[in-house]
């Protein structure tokens, strides 16, 4: 029951309902998540849960649902009771667009707490960051194929680099729940449910390829991210460096000084070679928790540095070139900030 209902979090079931028939949706989901809890051999299937084996975890409850719409399926009890997260609005597809979303609860609680969008999206990230960070602990190996599909889309090019970013930052904080400040969607609720702990030190490496591609405005809006970042924290450690065939420039940030971060002046111009950053953090006895590479991706003799990638946790930021993906770590791409279409 505990892994079917972290799954429902992971696939981010309670917001792709949309305008779709919500019994057929909720059976479509629930099929998807015992198959896949079966298969991974957790638990024991209860005999009241929906599992057929033609549902397998290569598809998606989207598709499941349409093939139980096509053979006008008669509605069956799921495991559970799920929460309507339906946004105001919604199209076809489910893509919300209302501003502020209707939770409802089963239950006994007080009635449907509002969320906004922004709180949607920030508890949606809060979920990815710890989907990556678990399976980055376990391995690729040992990661179910829904699953390992969803990081695919997690880090697939179309994200933009700067949710990435964040989520790759943010997911350093393992040990991030405390009942001490009590999380504020538990207020429409029976339960007490604890909050984030933002207080842990936050440590973070970032090196920036200066071989060239790099501009001064890619540079100012790079720093502004992290600088924003770093900001949630109260405190942190920030390790920032420029390269090409060697180190330039090392300075660290902290809350006393990271407004300063502005001033930073890049050095460099030759070629490229990450493995100068790891032969530099090495000889300074540096492990940051993680590792930021801002760089064109393209480096001397295709030699990313670390052949095993098992230095750091580590996120390359590609700029120019979205083929490319590092042998190990996050792979994104950075994309200029525009206007929304």
């Amino acid at each position: 029951m505990l892994g079917h209902e972290i799954l429902h979090c992971v696939y981010d079931h309670l917001g792709r309902t949309g305008k779709r028939d919500k019994e057929l949706m909720n059976m479509a989901q629930d099929y998807i998540i015992n198959y896949t809890l079966v298969k991974e051999r957790l638990g024991t299937m209860p005999k009241v849960g929906l599992y057929d084996e033609k549902y397998t975890d290569e598809m998606t409850s989207e598709e499941v649902y349409a093939l139980l719409k096509q053979r006008s399926t008669q509605v069956k009890v799921t495991l559970d009771e799920h929460l309507d997260m339906s946004g105001q609005g919604d199209d076809e597809d489910g893509n919300g667009s209302g501003k502020e979303v209707t939770v409802t609860v089963m239950g006994d609680g007080d009635g449907p707490p509002q969320l906004t969008e922004e709180d949607l999206q920030r508890i949606r990230n809060e979920v990815k960051a710890a989907v990556i960070n678990a399976a980055q602990a376990v391995g690729a190996g040992k990661v179910p194929a829904g699953v390992r599909r969803l990081i695919d889309a997690f880090t697939h090019p179309i994200m933009d680099w700067r949710t990435l970013l964040e989520m790759h930052i943010q997911s350093q904080v393992k040990d991030d729940y405390t009942f001490t400040r009590p999380s504020r969607r538990s207020h429409h609720l029976d339960v007490i449910l604890p909050g984030q702990n933002l207080g842990k030190k936050v440590d973070v490496a970032c090196a920036i390829d200066t071989s060239g591609s790099m501009t001064d405005e890619m540079l100012k809006d790079f720093l502004t991210e992290v600088k924003g970042i770093m900001d949630t924290f109260t405190d942190f450690r920030l390790d920032l460096w420029t390269f090409d065939t060697q180190v330039y420039n090392h300075q660290t940030f902290t809350p006393e000084n990271i407004d300063s971060l502005f001033d930073y002046v890049p050095q460099g111009g030759g070629g490229t070679m990450f493995v100068c950053n790891f032969d530099y953090m090495k000889s300074i006895d540096l492990i940051p928790e993680r590792w930021v590479c801002f760089t064109d991706g393209y480096p001397n003799d295709s030699d990313w540095g670390d052949p095993n990638g098992d230095y750091c946790e580590t996120l390359f930021i590609v700029h120019g070139n979205t083929n490319i993906v590092a042998p190990y770590g996050l792979t994104a791409y950075y994309e200029k900030k525009g206007p929304k279409q």
